[in-house]
């Protein structure tokens, strides 16, 4: 299951950025919402340089199930 619609249609990184800072943007604070959208910007400063598509595609999938995790981690909290 995914933390917001459109999580399907995210194929590449940019998409994948916009998605993530979609979802930071649903967290219940306003500090809880700028930790986690420092962690996507320092994460795409990491992988910048990776120029693999089947190593992109992973890292795409496992940032949506991360976001996944932590919506629902928020959620159940609040």
């Amino acid at each position: 299951m995914a933390p917001l619609p459109g999580a399907e249609l995210v194929h590449r990184p940019l998409q994948l950025y916009r998605y993530l800072l979609r979802c930071c943007r649903q967290l219940p604070t306003k500090d809880i919402q700028e930790h986690y959208k420092h962690a996507v910007r320092q994460n795409f400063r990491v992988h910048s340089d990776e120029d693999n598509p089947e190593r992109i595609q992973q890292i795409i999938k496992r940032a949506i199930e991360d976001a996944d995790w932590i919506m629902n981690k928020y959620k159940k909290q609040h």
